[in-house]
């Protein structure tokens, strides 16, 4: 849920700033991300905050809003901020399990995990997908800010409002293993990525 918001900018500054430089780039689910870094199999990666950082180092890029998503006819689309409390009880249509920002978006809003079972309702495995079954009046969403912006929403009947939660955002990073030496790099990969 980042990569695809984020690449476009930062790799043609990467590329005018180091021409020599080659990355290898590989996009995958953080918790398979986070072992690369720990077990070597990886020397960086671009993740979403709050998660589990033991062993690891990291280099703030930027924060990103969480939005609360409904279909563009839906009684919560017409308020100017959506409280977790009006979302409570609301067919909740989440990324599959293993994304973080299921869990981060659910945090943000002190929501419990309906977890795994028929209750769970829907679930999807994009961003794409999710805004689509919003917009089809299957039920409610997140959506990263970054996403929003860069058009996801755009063209889809899918109303995006801003949470009335006390921390409604995750923190963008480079994560690199502790003690590796490419820390330094990977700092720079960092600034490169900022906004």
């Amino acid at each position: 849920t980042i990569a695809p918001f984020m690449l476009p900018v930062a790799l043609p500054r990467l590329k005018t700033a180091y021409p020599q430089l080659r990355l290898y780039l590989r996009e995958d689910l953080t918790p398979r991300l986070v072992q690369g870094l720990k077990t070597g199999g990886l020397e960086a990666a671009l993740i979403a905050l709050p998660y589990d950082m033991a062993g690891l180092e990291w280099a703030h890029i930027a924060d990103d809003e969480l939005l609360a998503a409904t279909p563009a006819d839906h009684p919560l689309a017409a308020q100017s901020r959506v409280t977790p409390e009006a979302l409570d009880g609301e067919a909740m249509i989440l990324l599959e399990d293993g994304h973080c920002l299921r869990e981060h978006a659910l945090a943000a809003c002190g929501l419990p995990d309906p977890g795994p079972g028929d209750d769970e309702g829907f679930a999807a495995s994009s961003l794409p997908t999710l805004v689509e079954m919003v917009g089809s009046g299957l039920g409610v969403s997140f959506l990263p800010a970054m996403a929003v912006r860069s058009g996801l929403t755009r063209n889809s009947q899918v109303a995006v409002r801003p949470l009335a939660a006390d921390h409604p955002s995750r923190e963008i990073v480079i994560a690199w293993r502790k003690g590796s030496s490419r820390g330094a790099e990977a700092r720079l990969l960092a600034e490169a990525f900022r906004p």
